[in-house]
């Protein structure tokens, strides 16, 4: 089977390639390395993809002249690459053309392929909103412009499965941590900060937030199990994450019992607008249709990201 991996240089898309290119499958891997963030860091994700036989190639989904450079016979695609996360530099344009003008480029593309491969696309619990602690029927109602923009490029794909132009389904991930995780993102960025030195800035009310963070290779655990459910996941949307609660503080406080340190904190003055309150995967459903299980504690997973760090940022340390 031919697998298309786009955002393969981000974080959760890597260690998909990573796992599917183990497993057997052939991976095509692209990203445009958005500045987003570091693209040395991206540069790093791909590196290690290629010491693992992967190469990622650098391709803008938005760009339809790019799209010469895909075979016109993949069988199946996971669709990670989007402008992620909730940011005060980041324009609606940035997430209208990377989450929405992208995703409809890919599907215009695979309408005219030889082949109509399962699209799986990877989207978000900011769907639901700042409280995101429901099952795959309710209603959403994000409140950034990342939500929005992933809801809508969610609902490309699946109006394409309704009218039976496509099969596929979307996953909606929930709070993921581990190594590779954004330098942005909260655990790298406590990582970074506890062992630099350096304060980690805070948003106010930030501590009491409720947060399934669930660690990376749960996660993708659950996404490469619809490899072997395509017909019964085919039209849905699942809800991938732990059922396990935790705070920003405990988080803070597990982060720096792991390092043996206590993280100076810089409490900023405002919030972000539109940043969820609280997220609990409910994953009902994913149990039924994937046999979903995660089961990697908090502790647990965070141990392997600050290992990870160490190990690639050493001069940080």
């Amino acid at each position: 089977m031919k697998i298309l991996i786009t955002g393969a240089a981000g974080f959760i898309g890597s260690h998909t390639a990573e796992r599917l290119h183990k497993l057997g499958y052939e991976v095509i891997a692209i990203d445009n390395f958005s500045p987003y963030y570091s693209v040395e860091v991206k540069k790093l994700n791909a590196q290690a993809l290629f010491q693992k036989g992967i190469e990622v190639f650098k391709m803008d989904l938005r760009e339809t002249s790019d799209y010469g450079l895909l075979p016109n016979d993949i069988d199946l695609i996971f669709h990670f690459a989007a402008h992620p996360g909730i940011s005060n530099t980041s324009s609606f344009e940035d997430y209208l053309t990377n989450n929405v003008v992208a995703t409809q480029n890919l599907i215009a593309f695979l309408e005219k392929s030889s082949n109509k491969p399962y699209f799986v696309n990877i989207a978000t619990s900011s769907i639901y909103g700042s409280e995101a602690a429901f099952d795959e029927t309710t209603a959403p109602k994000p409140t950034s412009m990342y939500g929005v923009t992933k809801l809508a490029a969610e609902q490309l794909v699946l109006a394409k499965v309704r009218l039976n132009q496509l099969k596929g389904c979307s996953l909606r991930l929930y709070s993921v941590y581990g190594p590779r995780e954004r330098p942005d993102k909260l655990y790298t960025k406590l990582i970074s900060c506890g062992l630099g030195g350096e304060a980690f800035p805070l948003y106010p009310g930030s501590l009491e937030h409720l947060r399934s963070f669930t660690y990376v290779g749960d996660i993708v655990d659950g996404i490469v199990s619809v490899l072997n459910h395509l017909e019964i996941c085919n039209g849905e949307i699942i809800n991938l994450g732990t059922e396990e609660e935790n705070s920003t503080a405990i988080g803070i406080q597990t982060v720096e019992e792991i390092l043996g340190v206590a993280i100076q904190i810089n409490h900023l003055p405002t919030g972000r607008t539109g940043d969820q309150l609280r997220t609990r995967a409910v994953i009902d459903k994913a149990r039924k249709l994937l046999n979903y299980n995660p089961q990697t504690s908090l502790k647990e997973g965070l141990q392997k990201q600050v290992e990870w760090y160490r190990a690639t940022f050493s001069n940080k340390d």
